[in-house]
C-alpha cells in the first residue's frame, strides 16, 4: 500500500469531509474543483440525500455547483460513518458551541472522534478544523483516537487548521482566503498543508498544533472586543445625543491607526459569540483571568436587551406599551444577504419580545420558514412584506440590514421603525418615525 505521502505526492487522494455545513461544503467544492475526489460525511440523511441529487443546502452555494460536483464523480456524500476507513484524509468541520453556563461543549468533537476512531486506520490524516480553545486536537480529539492502539504521529497523521468561512462576503472566497495549519508534528504539518494545497491558493503553516488553534481565537476575540467598544460607545453617545455612525464614519478617513468596526444588536455567527468564551475558559485552567475579554463578552451579550429597552421607550414615547404590541423583525440571519441563522442575535430579541407580551413576526427573504436549533424552535415562518402588512404593526425593528429591503419604503408605510443597523441613514422622509437603537 503507497503511503500518503507518495499519494498526496501524486494527488491521488480521496478527501473525506465531516460535517457538509456552511464549513463543510464550500471545502468540498473547492477539492472536487480541483480534481480532488471528496467523500462527505454527514448525520442529517436529508442534506445528504439533497446533496447527492445535485442540490445545494446553502445559499452562496449555487444548485449548479453542487450539481457539476455530483456529475463529476467527484464528489458524494454519505451518512454511513463506516466509510470513514475510506478516506486519506478526513478534515472535521463540526459545530463547538457553549454550554447554558458558556463553557466549551465538546460533545461533537469528542463524537467526531469516537466516530472516526472506529474505522481509524494507518497512512490517515485526521485535521480538526472546528473553532475550539488551545490544546482541545492533543489533550480532548489525540488521547480518543490513540485509544485504538495506534500512535498519532506515527501510524497516523493529526493537524488543525481552523475554518474562516465568511458567508456571503463576495471578496473572498475559501479557496483565496490563506489557511492556518499547525500539526503534532513537523511531518503532521507538512503533509496537511500539502493537502490542502490542491483546494487552498495559500497556506500559513505553524509550529504546532496550540499555535494554530491560538491564531483563531486571536482573530475572533479582536472582533469580539472591538465590537463590544463601539456597542458601549453607541450607548453612551445616545445619551449624549451624538450618532455613532457619523462618528465611526469620521474617524474612518483617518488613514493609518485606526480600523472601523459597527455597533449592532448583538453578536451572530458561529464563531465571534463563542470563540472569546472558550479562550476565558481555558485561561482559568492557568489560573489568569481574562477580565477584558470577559468584559467584552458581556456587553455584546447585554445588547439585545438594550435594543428592547429602546423599543419600549420608543413605544412609550407614543403612548403604546410593548405589552400587547406587534413587532415585526426584519432580518433573521446574523449578518446581510445569506440565510445562516446561527447564534444570530434576532432569535434573541424575538424571545425577550414575547416574554415581554409583544406579538412578534419575522421577515426575511432568505430564509421562509425557522428551524429547530439547538437553543431555539421558534415554528414560525417569515412574513411577506406589503404597505399594509408594515401599516399593521406598531413597530419594525431592522435587526439585519438585507440589501434586498427597500428602507425608504418601509420607512413610509411602517408606523415606527427601531433600526439597529444604520439602514435608514439614506432615508430623508420620514425621520420623525426612525429610532436608532
Amino acid at each position: 500500500m503507497a503511503s500518503l505521502e507518495q499519494k498526496v505526492a501524486k494527488k491521488n487522494i480521496l478527501v473525506g469531509i465531516l460535517g457538509l455545513g456552511y464549513v463543510g461544503l464550500p471545502l468540498a467544492r473547492e477539492f472536487a474543483t480541483s480534481g480532488v475526489k471528496v467523500l462527505g460525511f454527514d448525520i442529517d440523511d436529508k442534506k445528504v440525500k439533497v446533496l447527492n441529487s445535485g442540490r445545494s443546502i446553502i445559499k452562496h452555494i449555487p444548485h449548479d455547483q453542487v450539481k457539476s460536483m455530483v456529475k463529476s464523480g467527484l464528489f458524494s456524500a454519505t451518512s454511513d460513518m463506516s466509510q470513514l476507513k475510506k478516506p486519506d484524509a478526513i478534515l472535521i468541520c463540526v459545530p463547538t458551541p457553549l454550554t447554558k453556563n458558556r463553557e466549551p461543549d465538546m460533545q461533537f468533537i469528542e463524537s467526531s472522534a469516537r466516530t472516526i476512531a472506529k474505522s481509524l486506520r494507518k497512512e490517515q490524516l485526521i485535521v480538526l478544523e472546528s473553532s475550539t480553545y488551545p490544546g482541545t486536537t492533543r489533550e480532548v480529539m489525540m488521547p480518543i483516537l490513540e485509544q485504538t492502539g495506534l500512535v498519532a504521529g506515527k501510524d497516523f497523521y493529526l493537524a488543525f487548521s481552523p475554518e474562516r468561512e465568511d458567508p456571503g462576503n463576495k471578496k473572498f472566497t475559501t479557496k483565496t482566503i490563506p489557511k492556518i495549519v499547525g500539526g503534532l508534528t513537523p511531518k503532521c504539518c507538512e503533509l496537511a498543508r500539502q493537502v490542502y494545497s490542491y483546494a487552498i491558493q495559500t497556506l500559513v503553516p505553524v509550529s504546532s498544533l496550540e499555535a494554530a488553534e491560538a491564531a483563531k481565537i486571536l482573530e475572533n476575540t479582536y472582533r469580539c472586543i472591538n465590537i463590544a467598544m463601539v456597542n458601549e460607545l453607541k450607548m453612551l453617545f445616545d445619551r449624549m445625543g451624538i450618532d455613532v455612525w457619523e462618528v465611526i464614519r469620521a474617524a474612518a478617513t483617518k488613514p493609518f491607526g485606526y480600523h472601523p468596526f459597527y455597533p449592532g444588536p448583538g453578536l451572530g455567527g458561529h464563531c465571534i459569540p463563542i470563540d472569546p468564551f472558550y479562550l476565558t475558559w481555558k485561561a482559568r485552567q492557568y489560573h489568569m483571568a481574562t477580565r477584558f475579554i470577559e468584559l467584552a463578552g458581556e456587553i455584546n451579550t447585554d445588547m439585545p436587551h438594550y435594543v428592547i429597552h429602546r423599543t419600549m421607550e420608543a413605544l412609550n414615547d407614543r403612548k403604546k406599551s410593548l405589552n400587547g404590541a406587534k413587532v415585526l423583525i426584519l432580518g433573521l440571519a446574523y449578518k446581510p444577504d445569506i440565510d445562516d441563522v446561527r447564534e444570530s442575535p434576532s432569535l434573541e430579541l424575538i424571545e425577550l419580545l414575547k416574554e415581554r407580551g409583544a406579538k412578534v413576526d419575522y421577515n426575511d427573504p432568505y430564509v421562509p420558514a425557522t428551524h429547530k436549533m439547538r437553543e431555539y424552535d421558534l415554528k414560525m415562518t417569515s412574513k411577506k412584506l406589503t404597505a399594509a402588512v408594515l401599516k399593521s404593526y406598531d413597530a419594525v425593528l431592522i435587526s439585519t440590514n438585507h440589501s434586498d429591503y427597500d428602507y425608504k419604503w418601509i420607512v413610509k408605510h411602517a408606523r415606527l421603525v427601531i433600526d439597529t443597523r444604520n439602514a435608514c441613514v439614506n432615508v430623508k422622509a420620514g425621520r420623525n418615525k426612525i429610532v436608532k437603537a
